[in-house]
Formats: structure tokens, sequence, C-alpha cells
């Protein structure tokens, strides 16, 4: 085998690829390319998340004191057979929606999901929720000029998602 040919070394073929990779990649980071700037910018609500108490991610999140409202329809079944995935559907009419959340009440972490939504993006949310057991779902709703706006649904649950 001939050492100075590249087609007839695999070994050498692989380690000049990957060395064109890698230099392609460290100039794509160095000029900022690589930089997920928005995900990076986007601040991780720990204690919302982390709460293990439906008042306590409420007050995390700053949704303490919303208001409920009729422009945030939400869609979901009234009895959930099997509680391991329940899919809610929620909407906000609501005018200059930023964000929606969705809490599940009993469950052991009641913040399920913060989702923002980009100028113009249309404020829909469709997400597979496991339900410990029958409760009460809300979805919160904050809007450009600083409101918190809720709607809540219950969902009978007849068999649990989240114990097993």
């Amino acid at each position: 085998m001939n050492i100075s040919n590249p087609i007839e070394n695999p070994l050498r073929r692989r380690l000049l690829r990957s060395g064109g990779a890698t230099a392609a990649l460290v100039a794509l980071a160095a000029a900022g390319l690589l930089k997920p700037v928005r995900v990076l910018a986007a601040e991780w609500q720990r204690d919302a998340f982390t709460a293990t108490t439906f008042a306590g991610a409420l007050k995390a999140h700053a949704a303490a004191s919303s208001t409920e409202s009729r422009d945030i329809v939400m869609t979901a079944p009234d009895v959930a057979e099997n509680g391991a995935q329940v899919v809610v559907e929620i909407a906000s009419n609501l005018p200059g929606s930023q964000s929606i959340s969705v809490f599940a009440e009993k469950n052991p972490m009641p913040l399920a999901a913060s989702v923002q939504f980009a100028n113009g993006a249309l404020p829909q949310l469709r997400i597979p929720l496991k339900l410990a057991e029958t409760m009460r779902v809300r979805a919160v709703v904050k809007t450009a000029d600083g409101k918190i706006w809720h709607a809540q649904r219950e969902i009978k649950v007849t068999l649990g998602g989240c114990a097993g």
C-alpha cells in the first residue's frame, strides 16, 4: 500500500475530510454565523418550570393575578381515556398576544409549556399533555400591553398518565 496516495489510504482521507470540516465550522463560529442568538438570549424561567405547586408556578410566571378571557379558545376532550397523551389546542384572539403558557393544575410540575410568538405570528398552540389525574388545565396569554389573561378547562382523566 502506498501511503502517499490519498485514494489508497482511508485513514488519511478521513483525517483530511474531518480537518476540513472542523476548519469550516471554526470559521463559521468565529464569524458569528453558528451562534443561535435568539435561543441564547431567551430567558429560561427556571422557577416557574420547577415549581411543584400550581400557585407557585403561577406566581413564578407572574400570572397569579391574570384575568379570565373568552378571547382565548381552548379545545380539549372533556374526558381523556388515557392521561399519557391529552392533546390540547389553544388559540388567542387577543390583540398583541406575545406568549401562551399551559399549566396542568395537579401535575408534579404544573407549568407544562411556555411559547413566545414573534411579531405577526398567529398565537396558536397544539400540545400533548401528560395528566396524572382529573384536573384543570389553564392557558395563560401575555399581551404586548403587559396584561395577563387566562382561560381554563377541566379535563377528566380515566387512566392517569404520570404514574407510569
